[in-house]
């Protein structure tokens, strides 16, 4: 569970970085980079210290991340210029909860307890409270649809990944292996980074990419690492070290929350400033969270 907390503000403070990065490089360069970048930090640990590209487990861990880092953040990144970051976050937040703890009870077997059941509705009731937008977005209605499809089909891929994970974490026990954290969010970068590239390659030979000055991209650099840093290496690990020992219904709601956390760092780098609605959103949240921590 501790893990789960440590996902939610590393993910909180990655939001920002990513934004940062995404405007100066394209939203599909921003990706690649930071998954390349992360791959080599997290390859760094697992050839050295952890498992490596070894174990009963690594095509699963490898299928998670196809599925969460691959499908789920390029579906992402297409819903959020046709939604709105609010409405894009909610949808895919509340929906990977739903999913995962959907697929994981029919899959694998793993029933949460009434009370459990009971934490979870309230922490995504705080989520769709603070972060539910005051209109739709000003569009054409088809792009809309298109916006709502592309964001179910993130929260999917980001909940059969946390699922995928939880399935190696139980065949590595059978095997009596224990990979560590790290090693399995690298493996799971590494299948991000194999779609995040293809995207980017079959966007350039489409030519959907504007090209990229390299002063822009020396200014995008410091924005990228700490994308990576926060997100897939030390906020994935935190998100493997969760999954090892808890539902992914369980810790796929707290991770749900950290758009709620986003706003204070928002209010503080960018100047934002919520609407009443999203303080008593955040309450709703927090008092599940702690329920999901005590309940049984």
């Amino acid at each position: 569970m501790l893990g789960a907390l440590g996902t939610t503000l590393f993910f909180a403070v990655n939001a920002i970085f990513a934004n940062r990065s995404a405007k100066i490089l394209g939203s599909n360069r921003a990706n690649l980079l930071r998954l390349g970048v992360a791959a080599l930090l997290l390859g760094a640990w697992a050839h050295t210290l952890g498992q490596g590209l070894r174990g009963a487990s690594l095509g699963w861990f490898f299928l998670s991340g196809l599925a969460g880092f691959g499908l789920g953040g390029v579906a992402m990144f297409q819903a959020l210029p046709r939604l709105g970051s609010a409405l894009a976050m909610l949808i895919v937040q509340c929906g990977s909860a739903l999913v995962a703890a959907g697929v994981e009870w029919g899959w694998l077997g793993a029933r949460l307890t009434a009370p459990q059941i009971g934490f979870v509705a309230l922490t995504l009731l705080g989520v769709v409270a603070g972060l539910l937008p005051r209109s739709l977005p000003d569009g054409p209605r088809a792009a809309l649809r298109a916006g709502a499809a592309w964001a179910a089909l993130s929260a999917c891929g980001q909940g059969l990944g946390a699922v995928l994970s939880r399935k190696a974490f139980q065949l590595a026990a059978a095997a009596h292996e224990h990979p560590d954290a790290a090693t399995t969010a690298y493996q799971r970068a590494l299948g991000g980074l194999a779609v995040a590239a293809l995207v980017v390659a079959f966007a350039s030979y489409a030519r959907r990419t504007a090209p990229v000055t390299p002063a822009a991209t020396g200014r995008a650099w410091p924005w990228v690492v700490a994308n990576a840093l926060t997100g897939p290496v030390l906020g994935v690990t935190c998100f493997q070290w969760a999954l090892s020992t808890t539902p992914a219904g369980i810790v796929q709601p707290i991770v749900a929350t950290a758009p709620l956390a986003t706003i204070p760092f928002a209010m503080w780098l960018e100047h934002l400033r919520p609407r009443p609605l999203y303080y008593a959103g955040a309450v709703l949240a927090v008092i599940g969270v702690i329920g999901l921590f005590l309940a049984r």
